[in-house]
């Protein structure tokens, strides 16, 4: 039994010398029968050495080399095993945290949105109102009509028809086109009334009395100025550069 178990262990390089020293020693015999002293010597001497160089390599060192190599190669199947594994777990990372980050940048890019169309629905809804406070002070149906107007009175209708900020640029443009004569019209081009309408029947949307009601006049003035340049001011802007509004 102990010889068998020491023959089990011999390793492939053990087999490999023990192979070889058999092959050398058939072949010490067959020189012997043949008759070549020589060869027969040669080969009984090559046996020998391969016989004492198998005998110099203990079973045991044998054993302990294969066990050496197979630990190796576990270590090493381990090693790529634990790389591979970290490289994954590294792209996995990667990905969630590209994932996270495109998430935040959606959420930061529709809350900037909202809040920006919430700022822009203010900002009409703040400039709507400021318009719809332009539009008149003071009713021009408050005044009472009377058969004719001088330019003080026109005047003073005007100041309490146009908000405070806004009374010198329209009354700049109204001096322009009319020097505040509400009967003013231009023999050229057919214009009409304070603020010179083109044609004069505009201004019926404000008022039948038109023609004679300085104060239907200024009622219609103020909303052309403020539905085309904002504010009277805007109007006096646009005026100034280009001397016609």
């Amino acid at each position: 039994m102990l010889e068998g178990n020491r023959v089990s262990r011999i390793s492939v390089r053990g087999f490999a010398v023990a192979s070889a020293t058999a092959v050398t020693t058939v072949g010490a015999v067959v020189g012997v029968a043949s008759g070549d002293p020589q060869s027969s010597s040669d080969n009984f001497e090559a046996a020998a050495a391969d016989t004492t160089l198998l005998a110099e390599i203990p079973m045991g060192q044998q054993a302990q080399v294969q066990v050496s190599s197979l630990t190796e190669q576990a270590d090493a199947q381990a090693a790529a095993a634990e790389a591979s594994a970290r490289k994954s777990a590294e792209e996995s990372a990667r990905i969630q945290a590209a994932q996270l980050a495109k998430s935040k940048k959606d959420a930061a890019d529709t809350k900037a949105k909202k809040e920006a169309e919430a700022a822009a629905k203010a900002k009409e809804k703040a400039k709507a109102a400021e318009r719809a406070s332009r539009d008149s002070v003071r009713d021009a149906s408050s005044f009472t009509a009377k058969g004719s107007y001088s330019v003080a009175e026109v005047k003073a209708m005007a100041r309490q028809m146009i908000p405070g900020d806004q009374f010198q640029c329209f009354s700049n443009i109204v001096q322009k086109e009319s020097t505040w004569n509400y009967l003013a019209q231009n023999p050229s081009s057919g214009a009409y009334g304070l603020v010179q309408a083109l044609p004069g029947s505009k201004m019926s949307s404000a008022g039948a009395d038109w023609r004679t009601n300085p104060a239907t006049q200024i009622k219609w003035g103020l909303k052309y100025m403020n539905e085309r340049y904002d504010s009277p001011c805007g109007a006096w802007s646009f005026w100034q550069a280009n001397r016609w509004y």
